[in-house]
């Protein structure tokens, strides 16, 4: 079933999802049903499944000279949401990024997709990798995440790569986007963020999930400003509990959210990462509350590293 669909049918009542890590390479898939075990008792409409390129890693020789490698710390997107489906009766929604992969590598990807019964694609163009100071392209790849949108939606028309493939099956793809409550840190103002997101919607996106947020007036401004620029699809927000005091200075660098003073100020009065753990548990319930009150269509919580913490204020909710 479509994400939008779930939404649709919902009539006005909140909605829970959840977005998660494939494991690192190396472990086995019963970390990830350690993971997520916790959550399956609050059925989950869907469950996000992330996307991640390889990384460059340098490899030293016996000569002492270097080679350049490529290192894909988490495969299995694609298997991890075949898995999923399988073992919970739960939809996927898989993540496609532009960074690091090809247009033919994209196709085979969402061919597989759609083999699988996965419906669900939230389109984003990635990050920059770790060594890089700005986001290049794969070579044979896409530059914007618009242009990925337009493959699947070529896809859903039954246009493949190639040019002479005929009476090719045609995909349905539900396709996400990205939104930024505190606007993307590369665009130059909220205005040009906007209207980059209204291009994306006006193309075939139908929904938004929302970078994570602290504040939750940030998310209502952001939802009235994306209805005054003529975006009128769902808006999801996304939640994430703060459980160590190293993520308050983490979680502004990496991904350019400011954290409210208020929560700030009781965080750096604990002692430690347990009582941490309880002001963030109480902050993000607080913000669920809010949020549910005011009647959005899904609470999107990012489950990474702490599911526990997510289990108790949902279970609150």
């Amino acid at each position: 079933m479509k994400v939008i669909d779930y939404i649709n049918e919902a009539n006005g009542k909140t909605l829970v999802s959840f977005e998660i890590l494939p494991p690192l390479k190396g472990k086995g898939i019963n970390a990830l049903w350690e993971h997520l075990d916790p959550l399956m008792e609050f059925k989950p409409s869907f469950i996000n499944v992330t996307y991640h390129r390889s990384e460059s890693m340098f490899k030293k020789k016996p000569d002492g000279t270097f080679d350049k490698v490529e290192v894909r710390k988490r495969p299995g997107t694609v298997g991890i949401c075949a898995a999923l489906m399988n073992r919970y009766k739960v939809d996927a929604v898989a993540h496609l990024i532009c960074g690091g992969f090809s247009k033919q590598e994209t196709e085979d990807a969402l061919i597989d997709l759609h083999f699988l019964g996965v419906n669900n694609v939230l389109v984003l163009r990635g990050d920059a990798p770790k060594n890089e100071s700005s986001f290049e392209p794969e070579p044979g790849g896409h530059r914007y995440a618009i242009e990925l949108m337009q493959q699947v939606n070529n896809m859903n028309n039954g246009i493949y790569l190639e040019e002479d493939l005929k009476n090719a099956t045609k995909t349905n793809f539900c396709i996400g986007v990205a939104g930024y409550p505190e606007k993307h840190f590369e665009a130059p103002n909220m205005q040009t963020d906007l209207a980059f997101l209204k291009a994306k919607v006006d193309a075939g996106a139908e929904y938004i999930v929302t970078q994570m947020f602290f504040d939750n007036q940030k998310y209502f401004a952001f939802v009235k400003s994306c209805r005054d620029a003529g975006i009128n699809v769902p808006v999801i927000p996304g939640l994430k509990p703060i459980y160590t005091k190293k993520q308050l200075s983490i979680i502004p660098r990496t991904f350019h959210v400011d954290i409210p003073e208020e929560l700030s100020s009781d965080l750096l009065k604990c002692k430690t990462d347990a009582e941490v753990e309880v002001v963030g548990q109480e902050w993000l319930l607080k913000q669920s509350k809010e949020l549910k009150a005011a009647g959005v269509p899904v609470l999107h919580y990012y489950t990474l590293g702490k599911p526990n913490v997510v289990a108790n204020v949902v279970r609150e909710l």
